[in-house]
């Protein structure tokens, strides 16, 4: 994929890892037209990406991916060639408490995307495009199931999801490679490990410790904290995205991860040290490290996930360039320097921020 001048569609582009993602896809292909399709719910925050706002490369529409009628409608006005479908209920722990919006959200919405791509681009539009379509889906490492002590995750391993949420995102990678082998859509699907980094919604691990550590509350660690997860840098995420849409061979899959595995506790502890240093211990004048609390443990808690990202490495040349110390020192520098965001996102107040700027277009 030579010519970057694309039409692309980015679902989910105001959450943590598509607002990343929409900043590093203009800054990087600066001649391509980007329209962010973005339901705005509890995680999806608009001012992520108020620096871009009035971008002319750069479009916001407020909608559902499961509303198919606005989907095509997006479709046929922008004739879009590319789609970067980040869009999801991502959080295991409420996809235990409520399945069925992962259910709709993942499977139903994936589905009205696929059909919007598969209608325009066998249409007859397809043929007179200059570039080459690509549907990329966004998915997780979460789908493959729990490892033991040893062994990757590779791209032939064996679906063997645990929660409502990884069966959800497990059904919709079956769907997007089901629409490639059925309808010739050109689909791609990347499976990354855990992302962190800037603009993260604190209610997954590292944000929530973040935040509850600045604010001297408990720090919660499910089980005895040895639960293993390979953690990617954020940005460096969105590299390798990009990569896959510039050179991925249409049909594939590739795994992306971080190279990066870390004991929950050892992440917890990491980042109570590092703040410790950073801002001082606690008024009690004791270390956060006595903030942890061990919890019970949840309901099908996968003990370790690890990604063998040789494929994309060798294919096309992407890798990680930003080691753990490094990024989660980045992270909570982010956070320091944030916390306005931060105390905006926790107590809500961030959706005032859709009908301040747009309550009256």
């Amino acid at each position: 994929m030579t010519d970057l001048k694309r039409s692309i569609l980015v679902t989910g582009g105001c959450g943590f890892i598509g607002s990343n993602f929409v900043r590093l896809c203009l800054e990087r292909w600066p001649h391509a037209r980007l329209v962010n399709l973005d339901k705005l719910t509890y995680a999806g925050n608009l001012s992520n990406l108020a620096d871009i706002a009035a971008d002319p490369r750069y479009r916001f529409v407020r909608g559902d991916i499961c509303d198919a009628p606005l989907v095509d409608g997006l479709f046929n006005e922008e004739g879009f060639d590319t789609v970067v479908h980040f869009a999801a209920e991502s959080h295991v722990d409420r996809s235990i408490d409520g399945p069925a919006e992962f259910i709709r959200t993942n499977i139903v919405g994936t589905f009205t995307l696929l059909e919007a791509a598969r209608k325009l681009w066998s249409s007859g539009i397809q043929s007179s495009m200059s570039r080459v379509p690509r549907f990329l889906h966004v998915s997780t490492d979460e789908v493959y199931g729990s490892l033991g002590d040893t062994g990757l995750f590779t791209e032939t391993t064996p679906y063997d999801p645990h929660s409502p949420y990884s069966a959800s995102k497990a059904a919709s990678d079956h769907l997007v490679s089901a629409y490639h082998h059925t309808y010739g859509l050109p689909t791609l699907v990347t499976n990354c490990s855990n992302n962190y980094g800037p603009y993260h919604f604190p209610e997954k691990l590292i944000p929530l410790i973040i935040n509850n550590a600045l604010n001297g509350r408990d720090l919660p660690v499910y089980g005895d904290g040895s639960n293993v997860r390979d953690w990617l840098y954020v940005v460096d995420h969105c590299a390798a995205i990009l990569a896959v849409l510039e050179k991925g061979r249409v049909g594939e899959t590739y795994n992306v991860g971080g190279n990066s595995e870390k004991p929950n506790l050892e992440v917890v502890e990491t980042i109570c040290d590092l703040l410790d240093a950073r801002v001082g211990l606690l008024s009690t004048g004791k270390p956060r490290r006595t903030l942890i609390r061990f919890v019970k443990d949840r309901p099908g808690h996968d003990r370790r996930y690890a990604i063998d990202a040789t494929k994309i490495r060798s294919e096309l040349g992407w890798c990680p360039t930003v080691d753990f110390s490094e990024g989660i020192g980045r992270t909570i520098d982010w956070y320091l320097q944030h916390l306005d965001w931060v105390e905006q996102v926790t107590t809500g107040a961030y959706r005032d921020y859709y009908a301040r700027h747009y309550g009256n277009r």
